[in-house]
């Protein structure tokens, strides 16, 4: 027999596998499927685990698990678990939905700051009619942190629309209109140029702390930032200061080294900062639901997982 547990925080179990059960007709979730904390008698029985933020210990309940599917991009939580069990293959859920959700948000952001929208929304507030001077697209330049499947397909959209995009990864990729900047050598050029960054990192050992006080004095005066990667990218103070002294002009902020952000947090009504609740990409049951179940299948009969992780780099 063989079993699957579910085991997501701050997610509703339930909402996928409603999703699932018309994608796997051939199993019975109401026998073989649990929700965490509730298992099988026999913990043995367990060979997949679908996951979200997984409460820290959890995995290695299940010594025969076969692989472990997070439904969503970023696996940090995950990796940092010290019990996770060895040698259990773990994939990101790289899913058509999450991925336009990114896109949509981050030309958002992007457009929001080159259309200078965050100055028309304080001047409405003070009653001010006046039109203001605006650059092209074709001399605006988006700098892209991360050209993985999140990265790269917000990067060709931002070309479709005419800015001249660059992109920095860890190592080198070949994107039509991307201009390619990688590793250590390659940031400080990159910045250098970049009127808008984006960061969409997966968060690292490597990347942790990565927007800080170094990397905005390297970007030119007055630049934007925008993070919907992961909070543990931000130096929160660096990000301050580097607001209040004007070096960086505005920030959009989706996620914060802790969530939900704090009463107390300077963020809150910073006159340069535009938040939101870790909203700029969120999973789709109905449209991951075949990809999950493909997953599933393929580990059951023996197959490595698609998207599987490597456990040495973190993505």
């Amino acid at each position: 027999m063989s079993n699957m547990i579910f085991i997501l925080q701050g997610d509703d179990s339930k909402r996928w596998i409603e999703a699932l059960i018309p994608a796997m007709p051939e199993v019975d979730f109401n026998a073989d499927c649990y929700i965490w904390p509730d298992v099988p008698d026999d913990p043995d029985s367990v060979d997949v685990a679908v996951v979200w933020r997984p409460n820290p210990g959890a995995l290695k309940t299940f010594p025969n698990l076969k692989a472990v599917i997070n439904l969503g991009a970023g696996v940090d939580s995950i990796l940092a678990d010290d019990t996770y069990p060895q040698g259990v293959p773990l994939a990101r859920m790289i899913d058509p939905a999450m991925t336009r959700h990114m896109t949509e948000f981050v030309i958002y952001k992007v457009l929001h700051f080159h259309r200078k929208f965050h100055i028309y929304e304080e001047m409405q507030r003070h009653h001010v009619w006046k039109e203001l001077s605006q650059l092209d697209t074709l001399t605006r330049t988006v700098g892209i942190l991360g050209l993985g499947a999140l990265g790269s397909d917000a990067a060709s959209h931002l070309t479709a629309l005419e800015f001249k995009v660059a992109g920095w990864s860890r190592t080198e990729k070949n994107l039509d209109g991307v201009e390619s900047f990688f590793g250590a050598d390659g940031l400080t050029p990159f910045l250098a140029q970049t009127d808008i960054l984006v960061c969409l990192l997966p968060l690292t050992q490597e990347t942790r702390g990565i927007l800080n006080a170094d990397l905005f004095s390297k970007l030119p005066q007055g630049a934007f930032v925008i993070n919907a990667a992961r909070g543990g990218h931000m130096i929160e103070a660096d990000m301050l200061a580097a607001l209040d002294s004007g070096h960086i002009e505005a920030a959009a902020l989706d996620v914060f080294p802790e969530e939900p952000l704090p009463d107390a947090s300077p963020f809150w009504d910073h006159p340069k900062v535009w938040l939101t609740p870790h909203i700029a990409s969120l999973s789709v049951p109905s449209s991951a639901a075949a990809e999950i179940a493909d997953n599933i299948r393929r580990v059951r009969a023996g197959k490595p997982p698609k998207d599987r992780v490597n456990m040495d780099s973190g993505y």
